[in-house]
């Protein structure tokens, strides 16, 4: 086949390769249309080449005559200045029409170089796009090299036209080398690879560029727009420290200079993109659970109009297929698909926060009353009002010393970040309490509410402390019903500190410095490099695309959480508390007390609560990865002074503390990265964040989240008070009260269309154990194998999960909702499935 093209060339002494890529349209969401060949191939290459080209002969003679050329480079001859010898530049041939290791829209091309004996071996090749569109370049395979065999050189990046480049693009074989170790012919073409990617820092980024810099959080506002939308710089100041975003140069604002315009796209290192597929008179509000029931149920008629209101993110705008006006159904949540009421129970309540949407926040109670560090001279003294008497009904006859001393209870503490914030919060349309919530560790291994504190500010300042509330259990009448409400108060702050902290900051915000760091220090053949890079995948994307609509201001989070127009600089104030060490598994029980240090236990801790979901699934994937990444630093450092040795690596950390997290750089905490433990320790901490922990916190979002009544996000009115007309109206009519009282109905619709879409698992996910790259991201077999084996100990890790959901002894595994916890379940399928651990943070 095209033996007119192909047969001018000599084949003597060649070496023959295989290029695979993808053409531009085929990763973008809009349907495309591309010529097809007479065999139907050339429609799976490149779509549109120079513009339109009328035919498809046309387009094969334009894409096989002159416009993707590559040069091999040597990794073992060097010419007169110490590189390594460029061969002679070679252009792709022919579609190669059957390849079974094809992905989808992937299309395959012969190639053939000229390299003569004396070039050595091949170690990197150049590559020029002479085209005007770009493309995504997969992979070259070298076959048959002499005294080699094949090489591989993952690619796996977009290439654009070779004018845009200061310098030809570069790829390496799939050889893996510490910095000392780098065949010292490759050596220069390593570090200047490295140079392109930190750039210079100037300059406003453009598409094509794949720049990777650092800067502030100075883009969530727009006050040029309206004096209302400016937000306070985060990062950079010690008022609000931050973790680094990538920087894009766009021009600053008028009206502030500290802060960085807004545009509708926001650069990002090209590959760094996604690389899948993936208000009005009738909102009136819900006046009874049943209206609510009814988005799962019946559907409400919404006009299509509306929904671009409540779903502006062009990734959301395939969840409404509608014509006219019709109804919008959404999914029916786990939390009620077998117990619509379950979620109203006090165990069911208790349960979510060791099993939930946030089972990270809960803490031992060491000390009572509990205890407040906010500052006495600005806010009072904020020592919790809940007393003895309070509680000690509640727990079946045993003192609060005796409960305390055996680690009976435990403490939700949403007090000290909330409350410095009530004043500013209350002066808008919502109505915010701080909270505090004491539980119970009853016998049969559940947790039972005994107290909840509501707290608001004195009238007459903060500084004359808070004025505080504390209610008990009690089922029956309006008293029942005042109980229900400081729940759902409880959990509206839970729904808050989730989203903006134990989501957004904890795993999203803090690893993109990492990201940066990465790119910026270790070369693409670092072993550190090749390890961390499948837990980076879109996470800078959905970063920037969670700036532009989710976190901006007036974005979905302030319109539709509590928090409002203080949600980011709220979380800069919890960022002060922030501990690297502190987010490993282990390190985060022992810190909240929920977990004592146990060297016969499997994982070096024992569990206070036994039977806390998260907590026990989490240690047996914690220490799955922590094995892995053990096995796999040993196998390229072999001592601790490898460590200290490697430029690279230390350019790295250095830059990722003193710039990336550079609010904290002073911090006693952060490991020097000085031996092996060090960089075991931490590189198991980044990818348990980057996918075990948000696993847990983002796709239980729907499950839970999706039936209002359960997670509320907003609180609109203060606690009736007896004597009032609301009070009034609570004995005559709870539900009505409730929902009055919760997110509204508009807001409602907006996280529930948000929430669904995030929960989702793409159709191309890549789970924990899983490269999208197969075995080729490496040509050391050894860690090949040892991952191998990390994957089929998660396979066994899920069997053994399944086995204790189905143990109905342990009642927090389902919880009165009868819905198993499975968030910590490594595998899913694509979709809403309340499972599955993706490598990343994509979404």
């Amino acid at each position: 086949m095209f033996s007119g093209v192909t047969g001018l060339i000599n084949r003597g002494q060649k070496l023959k390769g295989t290029v695979v890529l993808m053409r531009k349209n085929v990763l973008d969401i809009n349907e495309l249309t591309s010529a097809q060949s007479a065999t139907g191939i050339i429609g799976g290459a490149i779509g549109v080449i120079g513009g339109a080209i009328g035919t498809t002969v046309d387009t094969l003679t334009a894409f096989l005559g002159r416009s993707v050329a590559l040069k091999l480079i040597s990794a073992t001859s060097a010419d007169a200045s110490g590189k390594g010898k460029v061969g002679k530049q070679t252009f792709l041939e022919g579609v190669i029409t059957s390849l079974p290791t094809l992905g989808a829209g992937q299309s395959a091309f012969d190639i053939h170089f000229e390299w003569d004996t004396d070039m050595g071996v091949p170690g990197a090749f150049y590559i020029e796009n002479f085209m005007q569109v770009e493309f995504y370049l997969v992979s070259l395979t070298l076959e048959d090299v002499p005294n080699q065999g094949t090489i591989q050189f993952p690619c796996n990046s977009w290439v654009y036209n070779s004018k845009l480049y200061k310098s030809d693009r570069i790829f390496f074989s799939n050889k893996t080398y510490l910095p000392g170790d780098m065949p010292a012919p490759l050596k220069k073409y390593r570090e200047d690879e490295l140079v392109i990617l930190r750039g210079d820092g100037t300059g406003e980024r453009k598409e094509h560029e794949r720049i990777y810099d650092y800067d502030v959080y100075n883009d969530l506002g727009n006050p040029d727009s309206n004096a209302r939308l400016a937000r306070p710089v985060l990062g950079g100041n010690t008022t609000f420290p931050y973790p680094r975003r990538g920087r894009t140069g766009r021009k600053p604002t008028k009206t502030d200079p500290k802060s960085e315009s807004r545009s509708d796209s926001v650069y990002l290192p090209r590959d760094e993109a996604f690389g899948h597929l993936k208000s009005s008179d009738f909102l009136t509000e819900f006046n009874t659970f049943e209206d609510v029931r009814d988005l799962y149920e019946g559907g409400i008629k919404l006009p299509t109009n509306i929904l671009s209101d409540l779903s502006p993110i062009p990734l959301f705008k395939e969840l409404f297929r509608t014509d006219g006006e019709q109804a919008l159904k959404f999914p029916v949540p786990k939390i009620i698909q077998v117990d619509k009421s379950a979620w109203m129970t006090d165990e069911e309540f208790a349960r979510e926060m060791i099993a939930g949407l946030n089972p990270h926040v809960i803490k031992v109670l060491k000390e009572f009353p509990p205890q407040s560090k906010l500052d006495k001279q600005l806010y009072g003294d904020n020592t919790s009002t809940i007393t003895k008497q309070h509680v000690e009904s509640s727990l079946g006859g045993v003192t609060v010393e005796e409960a305390i001393s055996n680690n009976k209870l435990f403490i939700l503490d949403h007090h000290d970040p909330l409350f410095p914030y009530l004043s500013k919060i209350n002066k808008t349309t919502t109505k915010a309490y701080a909270t505090r919530t004491v539980l119970f560790l009853q016998n049969d291994g559940t947790l039972k509410p005994v107290a909840i504190e509501l707290s608001k500010p004195n009238p007459q300042g903060d500084n004359y402390g808070p004025i505080s509330t504390v209610y008990t259990p009690t089922k029956q009448g309006v008293d029942g019903s005042i109980w229900q409400l400081a729940k759902a108060y409880v959990v509206v702050n839970d729904s808050c500190f989730h989203q903006l902290v134990s989501h957004w900051l904890n795993t999203h915000a803090v690893v993109e410095p990492f990201v940066i760091a990465t790119n910026r220090h270790l070369s693409v053949v670092h072993p550190i490099h090749k390890l961390l890079l499948p837990h980076y995948r879109d996470t800078m994307n959905i970063n920037a695309l969670a700036r532009n609509v989710l976190v901006n201001a007036e974005g979905i989070i302030e319109s539709t959480f509590l928090w409002g127009g203080y949600s980011l600089e709220m979380s800069a104030v919890v960022y002060k508390d922030w501990v690297l060490t502190e987010q490993a598994l282990p390190n985060d029980l022992l810190k909240r007390g929920v977990a004592v240090e146990d060297s016969s236990s499997p994982h070096g801790v024992r569990l206070l609560i036994e039977d806390y979901p998260y907590a026990a699934d989490g240690l047996e994937i914690w220490g799955a990865i922590k094995s892995w990444v053990e096995e796999y630093v040993s196998f390229y450092y072999k001592s601790d002074a490898a460590i200290v040795q490697d430029s690279e690596l230390q350019a790295f950390w250095k830059e990722l503390v003193e710039v990336g997290h550079g609010d904290k750089k002073n911090e006693s905490w952060w490991p020097r990265m000085q031996t092996r433990a060090e960089l075991v320790q931490t590189c198991s901490t980044l990818i348990w964040i980057a996918s075990a922990l948000h696993a847990a916190v983002n796709f239980g979002q729907y499950p839970y989240g999706g039936y209002i009544l359960n997670r509320p996000t907003l609180s609109r009115q203060f606690m009736p008070e007896k004597g009032s007309k609301e009070y009034d109206d609570l004995a005559k009519n709870p539900e009505k009260v409730f929902l009055n009282t919760i997110t509204g109905k508009k807001e409602t619709l907006t996280d529930l269309t948000i929430i669904e879409v995030l929960s989702r698992h793409a159709s191309d996910e890549q789970y924990l154990g899983q490269r999208g790259d197969g075995d080729n991201w490496t040509a050391d077999t050894a860690p090949i194998e040892a991952f191998k084996r990390f994957g089929k100990k998660l396979v066994e890790i899920e069997q053994k999960l399944i086995q204790r959901n189905n143990d109905e002894r342990l009642r927090n595994r389902y919880g009165p909702a009868q819905m198993p916890y499975t968030l910590l379940y490594p595998s899913s399928e694509e979709g809403l499935t309340f499972r599955g651990i993706p490598n990343s943070i994509s979404i």
